[in-house]
């Protein structure tokens, strides 16, 4: 039997799933997990679909470890493990594909050389998301990968929403807003579909609250706005990252307080958000578990700036029906979901407060003007789904 490997990875982490194949059939779950704390002291935990976990390891003294390193040794690992399964294709998914790249791509070398190129726009991401595509290469070079860009679902919003106040020549030369998060907007808007057509078809934002959080305005399935721009440090506040700011602020660190451009970078990226604010963690839990008011200023201020933007994207859509949270804090913070909703209830927001605290499916109350719903996300699902259409005919 055949199978595809959904890849995602990132600074510290690497998230995996592979999907078995059958004739005519959609990819099925069969195993996944994640490669956590590179850097550090890196664990590798893999589970069966029923949430069993099969495999874990711990690299106590492996803070030396690469990617590429740690990737062999998953490779070894399946190898002697995914027995009666062809692995046929590798998806990633790419946090950058700029003005170019606008749907999933089979990766060859002119492909690695002009997303190497985009690697100042996503400095987090894309250094990492290559270096796991390069180190498979090096694993198994005939199999096939699949690029999958998290700009893609924003690519075709209105010019409008892409363009920055800047010289026109700057726009043209790929200086604009792009968006992100674009698999996981791609699948909660399919899934939807799925779920409550009507709302579907409608106008609806949806909240990719995580350690990266970003908004997206979508009618009909289709991205009009978001916040995320240029880079994936834009918008929402995050776990380490400031989201917006007054480009003043950056011009004061770098000639007032004398400050380099990479000390600037590390700043805005690494020492931000969440962890910045509070002085304690970029960790929604360890936050709402501490009872400090530093702790309980950050979450404020996350929730305060997630409504403020969301109503940006009221404007943007010219109204409003739903309301999706997703991903890891929009998915199980119920306290979070509130604090948010409690601003917006001149929209006609009303939760059912049960529901909430139980995340059901749907969270508002039966009568509410706007709908607000809880979909889990699936970005590698999306990912194998990209990568079976790229590959399909040579499976």
């Amino acid at each position: 039997m055949k199978a595809v490997v959904s890849l995602n990875s990132g600074s510290s982490s690497i998230k995996f799933a592979l999907y078995t194949l059958d004739t005519g059939q959609p990819p099925v779950f069969s195993a996944g997990g994640k490669i956590e704390r590179i850097g550090l002291a890196p664990r590798l935990s893999i589970r069966q679909a029923d949430g069993t976990v099969i495999y874990d390891r711990d690299w106590v003294d492996g803070a030396a470890l690469t990617h590429g390193e740690l990737l062999a040794d998953l490779f070894a690992w399946a190898a002697e493990h995914v027995s009666g399964r062809e692995i046929v294709a590798v998806g990633h998914r790419i946090v950058h594909g700029g003005t170019t790249f606008a749907a999933p791509c089979l990766v060859d070398d002119a492909l690695l050389d002009a997303l190497d190129a985009l690697c100042p726009l996503a400095p987090l991401h894309q250094p990492h998301n290559l270096a796991a595509i390069r180190a498979i290469r090096r694993l198994q070079p005939t199999l096939a990968q699949v690029a999958c860009f998290d700009t893609a679902f924003h690519h075709d919003k209105p010019e409008i929403a892409s363009r920055l106040a800047l010289p026109r020549e700057m726009h043209e030369q790929g200086i604009r807003r792009y968006g992100f998060h674009g698999l996981s907007y791609e699948y909660i808007a399919r899934r939807l579909r799925e779920l409550d057509p009507d709302l579907a078809s409608g106008r609806v934002i949806t909240a990719h609250l995580g350690n990266g959080a970003s908004l997206c305005a979508m009618h009909d399935g289709h991205s009009l706005d978001t916040t995320m721009g240029f880079t994936a440090l834009d918008g929402l506040m995050m776990g380490t990252r400031c989201g917006s700011i007054d480009p003043g602020v950056v011009l004061h660190l770098q000639i007032q307080m004398g400050m380099s451009p990479q000390q600037v970078e590390h700043l805005l990226y690494q020492k931000s958000g969440l962890l910045g604010v509070s002085g304690i963690s970029s960790d929604m839990r360890a936050l709402a578990s501490n009872p400090s008011s530093q702790a309980q200023e950050a979450i404020d201020l996350f929730a305060w700036r997630a409504a403020r933007e969301l109503c940006g994207l009221v404007a943007s859509l010219g109204g409003i029906d739903g309301i999706v949270f997703t991903a890891g804090i929009g998915e199980n913070d119920a306290d979070l979901r509130r604090r948010i909703c409690e601003r917006l209830t001149w929209m006609g927001i009303e939760l059912d407060q049960d529901a909430n605290m139980a995340n059901a499916g749907i969270i508002s109350q039966p009568d509410a003007r706007v709908r607000v719903l809880v979909i889990p996300t699936d970005e590698e699902r999306m990912i194998a789904l990209h990568t079976l259409n790229i590959v399909e005919g040579n499976v």
